[in-house]
């Protein structure tokens, strides 16, 4: 049974497309999991403040009409953030999509939501780790059930509640708390949501694209500053922005 010292929030999103700096949120479910093992959900539809383009809306089935009079993240974006309050956090991909995104419209809301200190277990490294496949396949293989209303966020995020408990079942050397978990698949060390950046073995920001991948960030912007205006004028999300004028100011600190 899973052994909880703080709170746990999974989530799922449905949004307009896939990518982390131009794609919106027009679905969110939060199930927040007490220690005493109580669950709490949040579900909302959210208007995106864009078109929902046709081949999105095939895979989740939300349309622009059914989003017209939703709120817009904005207008959410307190209530979210202290839903998730104290909490660690969950999901399938969460790690690489939901929560990135999520990041995205925090920061576009204006509100700078610190995560630095939550652990999160994203659901599908486990099961990439021991048994590479879908939600859908994993609902099946370890819960032996179907996932009929696949692309439902709340049936998502559910079914991977469902799957967690299950691998803590099935793989007694994952322990039973987040801890114990992440001490076998490993923890993310990132810089930024979107991976732009990541840490070297000796814990310095490098660059994790482009011409200069595997360089130091800080080293690149001393010798060719000008790198930084270009990617700040990019498409590159707004986290990955944020982190890089964290590391520039940083570097004219110590330059100066």
């Amino acid at each position: 049974m899973l052994q909880l010292t703080r709170p746990i929030a999974f989530l799922d999103l449905e949004t307009t497309g896939v990518s982390l700096s131009t794609d919106r949120i027009i679905e969110i479910a939060i199930t927040k999991i007490q220690p005493d093992g109580s669950r709490q959900t949040k579900r909302k539809l959210v208007n995106p403040q864009m078109p929902i383009p046709a081949a999105s809306s095939e895979v989740h089935g939300i349309t622009d009409a059914m989003v017209k009079d939703a709120p817009t993240f904005k207008q959410i974006a307190n209530e979210i953030k202290m839903f998730m309050e104290g909490c660690d956090l969950g999901g399938y991909n969460s790690n690489r999509f939901d929560i990135p995104i999520l990041m995205e419209e925090f920061l576009r809301a204006g509100m700078d939501v610190d995560l630095s200190k939550r652990k999160m277990v994203d659901v599908q490294h486990i099961f990439y780790t021991m048994e590479p496949r879908t939600l859908s396949a994993a609902y099946k293989f370890f819960c032996q059930k179907e996932l009929t209303d696949a692309h439902s966020a709340e049936a998502d995020v559910n079914a991977t509640i469902d799957v967690f408990l299950a691998q803590l079942e099935r793989y007694k050397n994952l322990g039973n708390t987040v801890d114990s978990v992440l001490s076998v698949i490993g923890e993310d060390k990132i810089v930024d949501y979107a991976r732009r950046f990541s840490f070297d073995d000796k814990g310095v920001e490098v660059f994790n694209f482009g011409k200069y991948k595997g360089r130091s960030v800080a080293e690149i912007l001393k010798v060719e500053p000008q790198y930084y205006d270009w990617m700040m004028r990019g498409d590159f999300p707004l986290h990955t922005k944020q982190k890089l004028t964290e590391i520039f100011n940083r570097t004219l600190l110590k330059n100066n």
